[in-house]
């Protein structure tokens, strides 16, 4: 395999592990919550999108939608009822909480679905080899890598450039001094908690043809979200783009070249570079 098909296949991993990965450096970052139950959502939206297009032949945007739709939804209720009580718990309370939340999905997609991995049905424009000049290359993988970095840069630009961004990071920093402001630090939880969990769907969807989707998901990626999280700096939504990048890229040539033992190297590499950076690459260092 050459250079350019191996950048390219780490790209396209990079981007799906980026939008899953975003919305958990949200919860973590921004909004100080440890979310363990983060790739559950990513798995209920696979399953919706999967799902939908399977058994009910929507489109493939369509069921996008409908995924990012469903589960933004879901958390909303979960968020209100049961994250809501724990946002000023320790840290310990809140890993129980989400990791115990993780397990009831894995089991309720279980009993409901089966164990089965799940495979999405490609539009036909979405199929085939798609000619990039230098190289042709699966049309499809082409497709995340373009979607990502456009989701990247909207990301950037509604978080770290607006004043809804300016107003979750002064909720977390202050939330008194917030609440002072006139800020609804309530309902900008909420929102930014359901376009965190809608975001994680997006990704589990389009990756379950690179990353694969089954009731193991969760627990099978949470080390890899974490990782791209920890990297990229929490609640840095570039340093989570290019830390997201460098793992895709990795993982994919470790799993080529070298598959007994690819991830031990990831996991290597991470304990150094926070032993080095403990705030991250991309993290802002605090006094």
């Amino acid at each position: 395999m050459d250079v350019a098909s191996v950048l390219l296949g780490g790209f396209a991993a990079g981007m799906v592990l980026f939008i899953v990965s975003v919305g958990l450096s949200v919860t973590l970052g921004l909004m100080g919550f440890v979310n363990l139950a983060h790739g559950g959502f990513a798995m209920l939206g696979g399953y919706a999108i999967a799902l939908s297009m399977r058994e009910w032949g929507l489109p493939f945007p369509a069921a996008l939608a409908l995924g990012f739709a469903s589960v933004a939804a879901l958390s909303v209720v979960l968020e209100r009822l049961l994250y809501a009580r724990l946002y000023r718990a320790s840290e310990l309370d809140q890993v129980l909480f989400t990791i115990g939340l993780a397990f009831v999905m894995i089991a309720s997609v279980t009993l409901a679905v089966g164990p089965e991995t799940q495979t999405l049905v490609l539009p036909e424009w979405l199929r085939g080899q798609a000619d990039l000049g230098f190289i042709k290359y699966r049309s499809y993988s082409v497709a995340v890598i373009v979607a990502g970095v456009v989701l990247a840069l909207a990301l950037w630009l509604g978080f770290e450039r607006t004043r809804y961004g300016a107003r979750i990071r002064a909720a977390v920093d202050n939330r008194r001094m917030a609440e002072s402001l006139g800020v609804d630090v309530q309902r900008l939880f909420t929102v930014t908690f359901a376009i965190g969990s809608g975001l994680a769907a997006v990704g589990g969807g389009i990756g379950a043809e690179i990353l694969g989707l089954d009731p193991q998901y969760p627990l099978r990626y949470l080390a890899y979200f974490l990782i791209v999280v920890a990297v990229g700096g929490l609640g840095r939504v570039t340093g989570v783009f290019f830390s997201a990048l460098l793992i895709g890229v990795l993982d994919f040539v470790l799993k080529i070249y070298f598959p007994k033992g690819g991830a031990m190297f990831i996991y290597a590499l991470t304990l150094a570079l926070l032993l080095w950076r403990p705030q991250g690459l991309f993290g802002k260092r605090t006094a």
